[in-house]
């Protein structure tokens, strides 16, 4: 998962991070937003379901692993963080995205997301701002 914090959502922004971020030969699967027409003519696929026809999946084609991942970060985000600032949003951000890829379900334990974040950190200073 790569998560992204923009000051305008548009075909245009929304267009340029897929492309920077996602494989030519990827299968893409939205829902029927018109911020996503076109992604079938620069990828292999594009496949939507339609929420407004209450159409959540059909066969493989489905969004609900974006749509979990969005609805853990905002109950975490409500609960933990209750006051967070949108300046410091892709911090957030970029903390759910790594619980969400280093996981139980695929696989990683205590002992591995303590060792990812630590190798994450290396090299690293954690300071709110610069030291004069």
């Amino acid at each position: 998962m790569r998560s992204f914090h923009v000051g305008t959502v548009d075909k245009a922004v929304v267009g340029k991070i897929i492309s920077d971020n996602v494989a030519k030969e990827t299968r893409i699967h939205t829902d029927e937003s018109r911020l996503h027409t076109g992604l079938d003519e620069h990828f292999a696929t594009h496949e939507t379901v339609n929420h407004g026809a209450k159409e959540y999946a059909r066969e493989d084609v489905h969004v609900n692993s974006a749509e979990g991942f969005f609805g853990l970060f905002k109950r975490c985000f409500n609960g933990i963080y209750q006051h967070g600032r949108e300046k410091h949003l892709h911090r957030y951000l970029a903390e759910y995205d790594f619980r969400y890829n280093h996981r139980q379900k695929l696989g990683f334990n205590d002992l591995n997301r303590t060792l990812a974040a630590l190798k994450g950190a290396e090299g690293k200073r954690l300071t709110y701002r610069q030291a004069d």
